[in-house]
């Protein structure tokens, strides 16, 4: 047996510089950027242009249609509109009504050629009446298809509408609900309020003191002013008659 001594021990070297493992860099997390949402364009609608025709404050009432269901003072504001030489249209109820108590009239159904039908559900939606009553005055165009179609103007709108939520009111079924829903009126409120450039619209039995002044004032005509005011009134009108039915529906479960 030979010894073999081991290696000397290596010297502690203070000074010697210490190695640490190698770390591999760490991935930085990206901070959270905003990204807008995508929102789908909608298609570019052009509006309708204005149709171009004549000016004018006072326009004279020749030509009336009256058809009201509450008939709350009707016959003396019709009066007043005989008494300016106006001449009136009417239907059903609200003729009888004006005959009986002397007020000349003219049926609607005369007057257009086509007869009350469906149970009175199609009455004045005729273009007779509603020709009359969209039509731009002074306009080329429209006084030309006017004579081709032998339509007269229609300056004035006496209606008011079925009682819809007082038929609800009272707890009539839906069929009855139903049948209170007015179509013919509010399309003639409508009509008369879009032009009223022209076209005067009265929708509630509280105007007709206002109108019957100016109308004896202004020697059977209406202001622009007075128009546009009551154009106002007529829109809220049937924006609240829509609103009643549809709240009705929605309460039936639609």
């Amino acid at each position: 047996h030979i010894y073999t001594p081991a290696p000397p021990a290596a010297r502690h070297t203070p000074h010697a510089t210490r190695q640490t493992p190698h770390t591999p860099p760490q991935p930085t997390t990206p901070r959270h950027t905003y990204t807008r949402p995508q929102v789908p364009r909608l298609p570019t609608m052009s509006s309708h242009k204005a149709i171009e025709g004549k000016k004018a404050d006072l326009v004279q009432v020749t030509r009336a249609l009256v058809s009201v269901f509450d008939k709350t003072g009707v016959v003396e504001f019709a009066k007043v509109l005989a008494e300016c030489k106006v001449e009136i249209l009417s239907t059903g109820g609200t003729a009888k009504k004006l005959k009986e108590a002397g007020v000349p009239v003219t049926m609607v159904k005369d007057y257009t050629g086509a007869p009350e039908i469906l149970n009175g559900r199609v009455k004045t939606l005729n273009p007779h009446i509603h020709g009359g009553l969209l039509a731009v005055r002074g306009n080329k165009l429209h006084e030309e298809e006017l004579t081709r179609e032998k339509i007269g103007l229609i300056d004035m709108v006496v209606c008011n509408l079925y009682p819809f939520e007082q038929t609800v009111a009272k707890g009539s079924d839906w069929d009855t609900c139903i049948e209170n829903i007015d179509i013919g009126g509010p399309s003639m409120i409508r009509s008369a309020a879009k032009n009223s450039n022209y076209v005067a619209i009265v929708s509630d039995p509280s105007q007709y003191d206002e109108i019957s002044k100016q109308l004896k004032d202004n020697k059977g005509s209406t202001s622009l002013k007075l128009r546009k005011k009551l154009a106002c009134a007529a829109f809220t009108t049937t924006a609240k008659y829509d609103t009643a039915i549809s709240t009705y529906m929605k309460s039936q479960g639609f």
